[in-house]
Parts: structure tokens; sequence; C-alpha cells
């Protein structure tokens, strides 16, 4: 595994930096005299003027190892790895000028929202995970992504944001002496926020019984179309697998012992295995125990250990690690040549198809049942 990296945009000292960038912020300190706050803010005004840097806004990293607790920027950075798109993390905060989170800058264009982003990159860069999708399959890839983001978007947003708004605010990254405090704020504001928007969208004047009947139906639907296929529209991977991954990951990883989490890793096993597919093959630095990518019935043995928190690159580019035969030629900028090390996954193969891994995939996350 290859990773393309530079100075990490926040001071942690869990995240790993590049020398030459501390020496070029000590300099800036030693020559001028500024302090280093100011010497790191104009070290990120020169890495936006860089040409062809894809700068990434968006939230901060929370504690449990997912990479965010924002369906729609987990969204962009997985479909941005999927193109295997180098980018820069910026964990600011800022909102685009059109309050939205995440969102882009390119050569001096902001663009915001996961569908503008999408097309935009697309344009300007050539690159398209649908190309190999036919006219009918790009329509209800289209109407599935409409559902999963105008609808299921709101109950996993209940879910997380009300209905278990103590157990989400725990995962918030905050510290210092006041933290326990802004998170509280912070959670609670959201979920007032969520419950506002929710009930201007219609969802929210349902009961939360309904709510949960809705995001049954939806998960439901969604299982029934990715069957025992790899990815949602057959075996080539699509826009919509990134987008269906940011948001079950959140019942997946940010929920435990709630209802939807025990749905997807039981009775809907398959989209417990798509996403801990798509997790291994896009984001190797994010580490899940074994015992938590399926349900049995016991939420203290499903819940008893917490994952180290992820990693922040400031930059990012996954190689090395594509097997689709049409993978390298998204972008003529960016080829590599596949490792027969890090190439093969256990998730990578297409399921149904009787081979060693899909044994031992179902093996590995329903060790209790018969395959």
């Amino acid at each position: 595994m290859i990773h393309r990296s530079c100075v990490a945009l926040r001071f942690d000292p869990r995240v790993p930096t590049v020398p030459e960038s501390k020496q070029k912020l000590q300099f800036l300190v030693n020559s001028t005299g500024m302090n280093m706050v100011a010497a790191f803010k104009l070290a990120k005004e020169q890495e936006l003027d860089s040409k062809d840097a894809i700068i990434l806004h968006q939230f901060s990293r929370p504690k449990n190892g997912i990479p965010s607790l924002s369906p729609f920027c987990l969204k962009i950075e997985t479909y941005l790895r999927m193109l295997d798109l180098p980018y820069q993390n910026y964990f600011d905060g800022k909102l685009s000028p059109q309050g939205k989170m995440p969102w882009i800058e390119y050569n001096h264009e902001q663009v915001s929202g996961s569908e503008f982003i999408v097309d935009f990159l697309e344009e300007k860069l050539g690159v398209n995970l649908n190309k190999n999708l036919t006219p009918q399959e790009i329509a209800v890839s289209r109407a599935v992504t409409k559902m999963v983001e105008e609808h299921l978007y709101w109950t996993i947003a209940y879910c997380q944001w009300v209905d278990n708004v103590e157990e989400t605010q725990k995962l918030l990254a905050m510290n210092g002496p006041l933290s326990d405090t802004l998170k509280w704020l912070l959670s609670h504001l959201n979920g007032s926020m969520v419950r506002r928007e929710m009930y201007g969208h219609g969802i929210g004047r349902f009961s939360k019984e309904e709510v949960y009947t809705l995001m049954e139906k939806d998960l439901r639907t969604l299982a029934t179309l990715l069957g025992d296929k790899k990815y949602f529209m057959g075996s080539k991977m699509s826009t919509l697998d990134a987008t269906v991954f940011g948001h079950l990951a959140q019942a997946m990883w940010t929920l435990p012992g709630t209802w939807p989490e025990q749905l997807i890793k039981g009775e809907l096993i398959n989209l417990a295995m798509f996403c801990e597919r798509m997790r291994r093959k896009f984001w190797p630095e994010w580490f899940v125990e074994v015992e938590d990518l399926y349900y049995d019935g016991d939420s203290e043995s499903s819940t008893s250990s917490t994952p180290a928190c992820l990693l922040d690159f400031g930059l990012f580019s996954r190689t090395d690690t594509l097997d689709d035969s049409d993978s390298s030629s998204q972008s003529a900028r960016h080829t590599h040549t596949p490792s027969p090390e890090s190439d093969h996954s256990l998730f990578d193969s297409d399921m149904g198809t009787g081979s060693e891994n899909d044994i031992q995939l179902k093996e590995e996350i329903m060790p209790d049942l018969e395959v």
C-alpha cells in the first residue's frame, strides 16, 4: 500500500506530518517573527494556490474510527478514493458560501453539494465511475440515489441525532476543559435542526415507529437491489456505491446496538458485506473488529471494543489497490501497477460464484451460519 501524503492540516500529535513541511513552517517563524498559527495560515494559503489540488472541506473526524458522521462527506471522500484522485482534507469547519458541507476547491473554483461536486470533477478531470452503465442503469442509479439521499438519509439522521443523540454526542471529537459542554450543545443543537428540517420535509410529522418503518422499507429495497452482486449496479463500481456506502456506514458503525444496525448486520447481511468490502478496499487505515461485522443477538459482545481513531492523511492517493480492469483508465494522469500483495482482498471477489473467497468471507462474517 502506498500513500502520498503531505502535511496534515491540523496540529494533532496523532497525525503524521512530513518533515519538509515542518521545516517550512519553522522557517516562516524564524525568518519573519510570526507565531506558529500565522505561519500555518500562510502555508495553508500557499497550498491552496497549488495548481490542480483538490481541497476537500469537511467535518472533523469522529472518535470511533469512522471517517465522518456525515453521509455526504463520507460519500465524496470515498468517491475520490474510488477514482484514485489525490486530495487534501481541510477540517476547518468552514461551510461553503451556500452553507453546505462538504465542498471542494479546485484551481480557485468552489463547488458544494455532492451531486454538483461529482458533475464538476467529471467535467474538469474527465473521470466517470458510471461509464460502463447503460442509459437504463444510469436512470435506476439516479432513482436509487434520490431514495437514499432524500428519504433514507432523514431516517438515519433521526436515529443518530434525535433518538440516540446521547450516544452520538460521545463520538464528537473535542478536547479541552469545556469539551463535554460543547459536545452537549452541538449535538442537541444539531438534533433540534434535524427535527425542524424533517418536519419541513414531511417525514418528521410521523411517529418514531413510522419513521423506522420507512427506514426498514428503504433498507430492504437496497438489500433486494444488491442481491449477491459485488456492487449495486453489477461487477463494476459506480457512483451509487459511494452514495449508499456513505449512508449505510452510519448505521453500521455509529449506532451500536440500535435496530438499524441489527437489521443490517443480521437479516440484511448482504448490506453489511457490501459495506465491509468498500471499507477494506478504499479505507485501509480504518480498522474494524471482525466481531463488529455481524449481529449475534448479544449487544454487549458486539460493542465491547472501541476501534482506534482514524488517522488523517492531509493528501491522500490510494494506489496499488484497484483490481477492476477499467480502473486505471478513469484518469489519464493517475496510473499505477498492481501489487500482488495488496491488490487482492477477501471482499473483492464477486459473491454467489462459489469461490473459496466467498465461503471464507461468509464464514468470517457469519461464523454460526451455514454457507
